[in-house]
């Protein structure tokens, strides 16, 4: 196939750009930051191609889209510090990009797979989350919601051209982890504490610790993700990710201890790190059910595993 997978230098998009080649497709990727490295990598495949432009640029993103037989959206503005202390450019960044996205996609009858995030389920205590499952954020005047709530009304966006008859996926994706990755909403505390611990220094563990998450390696959320090309999963709503759960306070012992650190770990209250405008949420644990039922894959790489291969990855910079 022909792919357009925006945002394809980041760090979920650079590992699916490299798996869709492998794969056999063609791909285009746009992305407003050129990484060197990574479009000298991808361009020896002769079927690579580097776009730099921001979504934002209708003119490109039509052209491109009219090209691809499915649009994997994955271009995103995004980390918590920034939701708290700038939530317009976070509103902005996400919505903006996503309607030029879907009008273009509209118009082109294009397959549009949309990269959504566990951030919507907001602090529901209604675990396992499931994809049909009631939904519960914060006040408005607390901006840790504001990506919630922007990446669901984009979700709504997608969901009212599916009904329509566009073909859509969307992907709800659960802190991935691994090589490439930095800080942010994605598993960014991994890469933090992998960094602190090389170096022999603190590892700041906000809060108690005690709050958990499930953390699901690169490969996995690419495999599931790159099996969405079809139509068998046309007008789904997928969780991505892995349902096992460790707390901050074990993710961080257990990082000291695969590293050989001699690091220790010190508790800082979440009013010395964020502004006024947080939240945290104590679990989120995602069902996985469609995943496996409809995508046909479980996630497989144990944290252990993914963490290995993940600090052999941050030993190569440090």
């Amino acid at each position: 196939m022909n792919i357009l997978v925006t945002g394809g230098l980041g760090f979920i998009g650079s590992h699916l750009t490299e798996k869709l080649l492998q794969e056999g497709h063609t791909v285009c990727v746009m992305d407003q930051v050129e990484d060197t490295r990574l479009v000298e990598e991808f361009v020896r495949s002769k079927r690579f191609f580097f776009i730099k432009s921001r979504v934002e640029d209708a003119d490109v993103t039509e052209r491109w889209i009219n090209w691809a037989d499915v649009v994997f959206h994955l271009a995103a503005s995004l980390s918590v510090r920034r939701c708290v202390e700038e939530p317009d450019e976070i509103i902005a960044g996400n919505l903006i990009p996503a309607q030029v996205v879907l009008k273009k996609a509209v118009n082109s009858k294009t397959k549009v797979v949309f990269a959504s995030t566990s951030e919507v389920y907001g602090k529901s205590e209604n675990l396992p989350y499931k994809e049909d499952g009631d939904r519960l954020v914060g006040a408005t005047s607390t901006h840790r919601w504001c990506y919630a709530t922007v990446k669901a009304l984009e979700e709504h966006m997608f969901l009212a051209a599916a009904k329509k008859g566009l073909p859509v996926t969307i992907l709800r994706y659960f802190n991935a982890y691994g090589p490439r990755a930095k800080s942010g909403l994605y598993g960014g505390v991994i890469p933090i504490f992998i960094s602190a611990a090389l170096r022999n220094e603190p590892l700041s563990v906000h809060g108690d610790g005690k709050q958990t998450r499930c953390f699901t390696y690169v490969k996995d959320t690419v495999e599931a993700t790159s099996r969405t090309v079809g139509d068998h999963c046309n007008g789904e709503v997928i969780n991505i990710g892995s349902s096992t759960e460790i707390s901050i306070l074990q993710l961080a012992q257990s990082i000291i201890q695969l590293t050989n650190s001699q690091s220790d770990i010190q508790f800082i209250p979440y009013k010395q790190v964020y502004k006024s405008g947080f939240e945290d949420m104590r679990k989120r644990v995602p069902c996985t059910e469609k995943m496996e039922k409809i995508l046909h894959y479980p996630a497989s790489v144990s944290l252990t595993d993914g963490l290995k291969d993940t600090i052999r990855y941050y030993r190569l910079f440090l």
